[in-house]
């Protein structure tokens, strides 16, 4: 299968700085089902093409089914999984260029940020929904859309035509978000994906969906098809993306040569298979559930070992988590660079994140050496995987998982694994505890565990109306949203129960009348100090 991409900016070989791919070289990436290769058919100053071709071995292919996988049969071999462009290109993309996907590029970051004139050609693509679908999902995009039925052979044609498009997409765009655009649509096309779909799908599909796919006219389509018609997985990503502006940032770690940073493969995401089946992977218990009251630590050096790895924000290198030039911030970034400013602020070397879920605020702790202790903590043992493998605690430097503590268990349940910290962090967490259940978190954290500080943020369901395609709460776990005043008059009965002060600051740009999108209470053990701002 074949991808090209065409610019004609001048000069026109500076495509090869954005996808970090030099033109004189032709370049080979080994995935579990086949080979990717990239290299220039064209690279003059006025034209350059660089061409993605994946070749596909069937019968490795066929080996990356887990046992459990039914028998199709002579269908596992004879397929068109090597001649069409499938999802199976879309894993070769997002690993190939891996970083041009992140709108980085250190030589020309100024051709990074900015539209370019792109022509991309798919000779055979599947298109369940023919020519009239590709347009559909294209076009809101900014893309002129070409797109033909595929012939049948003269034998067949009464059959009607194929179900396969050629495809050409031309259009001015930056080249981020183009490569975003087939990562998310080329298995949307083809409606059907060749590796398990694991819950951290929705994550992918937000990250990439960045700036775009909120907005799309098809987007409930799009989540639906891109998450295998999974209803539940689909339900959450749609909530996600309701809440604007809130998608999970891009793995960071920048490229330090040319070489495609290696990434998540089919037989990566096969070989994880059993380990999502074992758990209830659309419905993790909440934290107010009894039977989630067993503790099972997961200790840093038993943690599970992945060859899927998603980076953690490197050590002095957080500014490279800011959004691409011109773009704001997304909340979930300010929200935990907030959190991390205020830990500064008041002092802390001891944190731990209370309901951490996939980890990237337990990374981004890891990666500032003034914190020498950090612990995480989920009721969700999927979720402390899912952390586990963005951490790469099966690669992480001896001197910086000695830091490291992670383990699983319920905030609703004395733990003493929970004291002995400078501070506490609930980062939208509170939310996802039913109400009758939240006196018991706050006699655990604040009764028992006792922290110097603690952080607490969560949405202010006054803002909600900001967001023009959310209807209800802004996830679909979440028991309650709290106004300001409600937020203000649980933390003062908290704070004045168990002898914290409180004071409050605003996530993300306050609105004059609703508020900030994000609210945040600190907490500081003792009484408040003269000419505090509380």
């Amino acid at each position: 299968m074949l991808l090209t991409i065409t610019t004609t900016l001048t000069p026109a070989t500076d495509l090869g700085f954005l996808l970090h791919k030099h033109p004189d070289r032709v370049q080979e990436f080994s995935h579990a089902f086949g080979t990717a290769t990239v290299f220039y058919p064209e690279a003059s100053e006025q034209r350059c093409t660089a061409a993605l071709m994946l070749e596909i071995d069937p019968v490795r292919l066929v080996r990356t089914r887990s046992h459990g996988s039914p028998d199709f049969s002579l269908s596992q071999y004879v397929n068109d999984r090597p001649y069409a462009a499938s999802s199976l290109l879309a894993v070769a993309l997002g690993d190939v260029f891996r970083t041009a996907r992140a709108g980085r590029c250190n030589a020309r970051p100024e051709l990074a940020a900015r539209p370019l004139p792109l022509e991309i050609a798919l000779p055979a693509l599947p298109c369940r929904g023919g020519p009239e679908l590709a347009h559909r999902l294209f076009e809101p995009l900014g893309w002129e859309v070409e797109a033909a039925a595929v012939p049948l052979d003269d034998a067949f044609a009464s059959w009607g035509d194929s179900r396969y498009v050629t495809l050409t997409l031309r259009g001015s765009l930056r080249l981020a978000d183009a490569l975003n655009h087939l990562y998310v649509l080329l298995p949307v096309l083809d409606d059907s994906k060749h590796y398990w779909i694991a819950p951290d799908e929705v994550d992918k599909l937000v990250r990439a969906g960045e700036g775009w796919l909120a907005g799309h006219p098809e987007r409930a389509l799009i989540t639906r098809r891109y998450l295998g018609r999974r209803s539940s997985l689909a339900r959450t990503a749609l909530a996600r993306l309701a809440e604007l502006g809130d998608e999970v940032e891009e793995a960071l770690e920048p490229a330090v040569a040319e070489e495609a940073v290696a990434g998540e493969t089919a037989l990566d995401e096969v070989l994880a298979s059993e380990t999502w089946a074992s758990a209830d992977a659309d419905a993790a218990p909440s934290a107010g559930d009894p039977a989630s009251a067993t503790s099972a630590a997961v200790p840093v050096s038993s943690a599970p070992a992945s060859s899927v790895p998603v980076a953690a924000e490197p050590e002095d290198r957080l500014a490279a988590a800011e959004a691409p030039t011109g773009k704001p911030a997304p909340l979930n970034t300010l929200r935990r660079e907030a959190v991390l400013s205020t830990l500064a602020d008041l002092g802390a070397t001891s944190v731990i994140d209370l309901g951490c879920g996939g980890g990237e605020l337990v990374g981004a702790l890891l990666s500032r050496p003034r914190f020498t202790r950090v612990a995480g903590t989920d009721v969700s043992p999927l979720a402390l995987t899912i952390a586990a493998r963005k951490l790469k605690l099966d690669r992480m430097p001896d001197a910086k998982s000695a830091r490291l503590t992670l383990f699983q268990s319920a905030l609703t349940y004395t733990d003493k694994r929970f004291a002995g910290y400078d501070a506490a962090v609930l980062m939208e967490v509170v939310e996802h505890v039913d109400p009758p259940r939240l006196t018991a978190l706050e006699r655990v954290v604040f009764g028992h565990a006792k922290p110097q500080h603690v952080i607490v943020t969560t949405p202010n369901i006054e803002y909600n109306v900001r967001y023009e395609f959310l209807t209800g709460l802004r996830h679909n776990d979440h028991r309650f949203e709290w106004t300001r005043q409600e937020f203000a008059a649980w933390a003062e009965q908290t704070a004045t129960q168990y002898g914290y002060s409180v004071r409050y600051a605003p996530v993300g740009e306050p609105d004059p009348d609703l508020g900030p999108p994000t609210q945040m209470a600190i907490f500081t053990l003792g009484p408040a100090k003269e000419g505090s701002d509380d």
